[in-house]
């Protein structure tokens, strides 16, 4: 594909004008064979563009190439550099039909141009929408209904009465709609469980990748906003409400009845605590957890979590405690010696 080409599907403005250069794939920049197109979209990797092979970068408007160097210019190289990824990889094609392993039940209706693979499981209706491919060994209970253009890869399983949109992204070993952890102890000690009699809706345009759970609400429902993004190992308790397109990253861990705003991002291993709200485009940085209401927009740190700029600010204090306190040690000495 000529370079001229790719940057007017991408949006983005040839500099210099090579515009006859044959792009036949992308690569990373550290190990791009000529013919390939790479980006920059991290600081870390500028030291590459001295040394990679690349026969074009993608990079931001202000960014110095070496001289002669073509480049793509964009205000947002990491998007554009998804939709040339685009360009040139092909998701795989699955046969369309529903295989002779798989036990649909008589009441369950399938849409158009569906592709149920080898041993799916589709229980008493269930309504899956047009265009949907459902890999084997997928689970799918009673009375679950299935927008169009679904995609479930090996090994998930939606549980019953639950809701999925348009154009949902299940990967390998999700679970929807699992009982939440609701127990009550009785007068003897033990541990009665309260059933789980709500369900899990998750609107369109969602992902959530490997081994991720969204549990079902104890009543009413557990919602995952639209276009919102799960990374792997995700658990997601019964009653919790997440916006719009919110980033929850891997390992992240809500406890039941939390509330999440419109673009929240949680970085990998961030716990919240039970019945808190996180206001819109709140940031919880790695491995922080949350105890409380955040207000919109705040980027928290630590655990528990407060201002990320006073936290980085006290973890810089930290390493230079020893030398505090043999200081301190040093004036005690001094101060008794003087009072002998």
């Amino acid at each position: 594909m000529k370079l001229k080409d790719i940057a007017g599907r991408i949006g983005a403005r040839l500099d210099p004008a090579d515009a006859d250069a044959e792009i036949t794939g992308v690569g990373p920049i550290e190990s791009a064979a000529v013919g390939e197109i790479s980006f920059i979209a991290n600081i870390k990797y500028v030291a590459f563009v001295k040394t990679t092979r690349a026969s074009a970068l993608i990079v931001d408007e202000k960014f110095e190439a070496p001289p002669g160097k073509p480049c793509l210019r964009t205000k947002n190289p990491h998007l554009a550099y998804a939709r040339a990824m685009e360009l040139f990889y092909q998701a795989p094609v699955y046969e369309r039909g529903i295989h002779p392993t798989a036990v649909v039940h008589p009441t369950a209706k399938i849409g158009a141009q569906a592709s149920i693979g080898a041993h799916v499981v589709i229980d008493a209706n269930v309504v899956v929408g047009d265009n949907c491919t459902l890999l084997p060994h997928t689970v799918v209970y009673r009375n679950v209904t299935i927008g169009n253009n679904f995609f479930a890869h090996s090994h998930v399983s939606i549980r019953e009465n639950c809701e999925v949109g348009k154009n949902v992204l299940l990967h390998n070993g999700v679970v929807i709609g699992s009982d939440g952890f609701g127990f009550a102890k009785d007068d003897q000690g033990r541990w009665h469980k309260i059933p789980q009699t709500g369900k899990v809706v998750i609107e369109d345009d969602v992902e959530i990748q490997a081994n991720s759970c969204v549990d079902r609400a104890s009543l009413g429902e557990t919602r995952i906003g639209r276009g919102t993004k799960m990374d792997n190992l995700v658990q997601v308790g019964h009653n919790c409400m997440i916006g719009a397109d919110s980033l929850l990253c891997a390992q992240v861990g809500l406890a039941g009845s939390t509330e999440l705003g419109k673009n929240v991002i949680l970085a990998g291993q961030a716990g919240v605590a039970g019945h808190c709200k996180l206001g819109d485009g709140v940031v919880v940085t790695a491995q922080s957890g949350t105890h409380g209401d955040i207000e919109a927009g705040a980027v928290v740190s630590g655990s528990p979590a407060f201002d990320n700029r006073q936290w980085l600010r006290s973890t810089a204090m930290f390493a230079r405690l020893p030398d505090f306190a043999k200081t301190l040690r040093e004036i005690a000495a001094k101060v008794a010696k003087e009072k002998a």
